[in-house]
């Protein structure tokens, strides 16, 4: 049995497991889910995140960064809206509810998370929208983000606004 298809030199990665999620990626992902369920509901926090911490794999979520995104982006929904509102192509409504809620993450994390490399913040919540979203709900959540972290994070992404 080889490992390389003929000719190419190179391994196949036939049964390569993709590499582990963070804990940080877990939390992010565990917050859009959370959010999800908010901006459809308008249930409160504490009971969705009693339904989230029952969920498979959240015991290997970052615990303190999962609460300060799913509350805080709670807590700071008007001025995230302010942010992501001016680099939209649509009313906010009429955004899809995993687009709109990965939208708030990265904003969030833009706007209270300055410890994080914006790239980073950006580059997580695409991953989180192809997890999650549309076919190519993730391209969209690239160019919003992108123009919120220029106007977020002037001096850190080069003033592009």
């Amino acid at each position: 049995m080889s490992t390389t298809p003929a000719g190419s030199g190179r391994p196949v990665q036939g049964g390569a497991k993709p590499p582990a999620r963070s804990a940080r990626r877990r939390s992010r992902e565990f917050a859009v889910q959370g959010l999800y369920q908010w901006l459809v509901s308008r249930e409160d926090g504490g009971v969705i995140e009693a339904h989230l911490r029952d969920a498979q794999g959240f015991d290997k979520a970052d615990y303190e960064h999962f609460q300060s995104l799913l509350y805080g982006v709670i807590r700071s929904l008007d001025e995230l809206h302010a942010a992501i509102e001016p680099h939209i192509d649509r009313r906010l409504e009429e955004l899809s509810p995993v687009e709109h809620a990965t939208l708030l993450l990265g904003a969030f994390e833009l706007a209270r998370h300055p410890e994080i490399p914006y790239r980073v913040v950006i580059n997580e919540a695409v991953e989180v929208a192809k997890t999650f979203g549309g076919t190519d709900g993730y391209k969209y959540v690239n160019g919003v983000l992108d123009r919120v972290a220029a106007r977020l994070r002037s001096v850190e992404a080069g003033s592009r606004t």
